[in-house]
């Protein structure tokens, strides 16, 4: 892009005709600093199962889940991961067990049949 207005704020510059080019330069940098933050903080770039204030629950008798907000309930047809077994991340090795086994109406973990 190439400005050739004298206005600061227009342009980004004071002097008139002077041609600016933009790079990803600043892109680059903006995505490393922002990658160095994470690593600091103990951030993970990894996509959560569920945003903040909210927690997973699984179809019972599926492979079906949802976020619920934690001062609700499951809604009906769902319930609460087992203790120990709650999936944080997807792909996960929780998210992962999930995709094949679910909670049964009597709160038993079974395998889904194929297809299932």
């Amino acid at each position: 892009m190439m400005c050739l207005s004298p206005a600061r704020h227009a342009c980004g510059t004071s002097h008139p005709k002077e041609p600016i080019v933009r790079t990803g330069k600043r892109v680059h940098l903006i995505l490393a600093c922002a990658a160095a933050a994470a690593v600091m903080t103990g951030c993970s770039i990894e996509e959560a199962t569920c945003g903040g204030g909210e927690y997973p629950v699984l179809s019972v008798g599926g492979t079906g889940s949802a976020c619920v907000p934690n001062d609700q309930e499951p809604p009906k047809g769902y319930t609460r991961y087992p203790e120990g077994k709650v999936p944080e991340h997807v792909g996960d090795e929780w998210d992962t067990y999930w995709q094949t086994h679910t909670v049964d109406e009597d709160g038993r973990i079974v395998e889904v049949p194929q297809g299932g």
